[in-house]
């Protein structure tokens, strides 16, 4: 008998809706994006991770068409289990998070003096990685 494949990323996923972040009215996110890492970059809205950027969540989901600049809200994933691509420097299991180059997550820094006020801005655990291609984080 073998074991059963779970699939964590069904459980207790926990999901937010907001505003899109826009460059020259386009939204910075599209169809594309679904299945990337998020990030905060401004109030009740989002955008793409980058370097060293506080990982939100994953995208899930967007209204409307890419056509349909800022008419368009993202559903990110933003608790519960998901699984995101990575890049330089890949974490381990049991590290946590942040944002890295183009729609990744990378290890996040060790703590240091220069963190901001608000504290260290690693985010998940890491409790599985497949090779250099992604890794599954608990968002916590």
């Amino acid at each position: 008998m073998t074991i059963r494949a779970q699939n964590l990323e069904t459980i207790s996923p926990v999901y937010a809706t907001f505003a899109i972040k826009q460059t020259a009215t386009v939204d910075d996110l599209k169809d594309t994006n679904i299945g990337e890492p998020i990030s905060l970059t401004g109030d009740y809205e989002v955008g793409r991770t980058s370097a060293a950027s506080i990982l939100l969540g994953k995208l899930v989901a967007l209204t409307l068409s890419d056509a349909d600049d800022g008419e368009r809200l993202a559903t990110v994933q933003i608790g519960g289990i998901c699984t995101i691509t990575v890049s330089a420097t890949v974490p381990s299991v049991g590290d946590r998070v942040v944002g890295g180059t183009a729609g990744t997550i990378k290890q996040a820094p060790a703590l240091a003096a220069d963190d901001p006020a608000g504290g260290n801005i690693a985010r998940g655990t890491v409790i599985a990685v497949n090779g250099t291609t992604d890794c599954t984080v608990i968002l916590n």
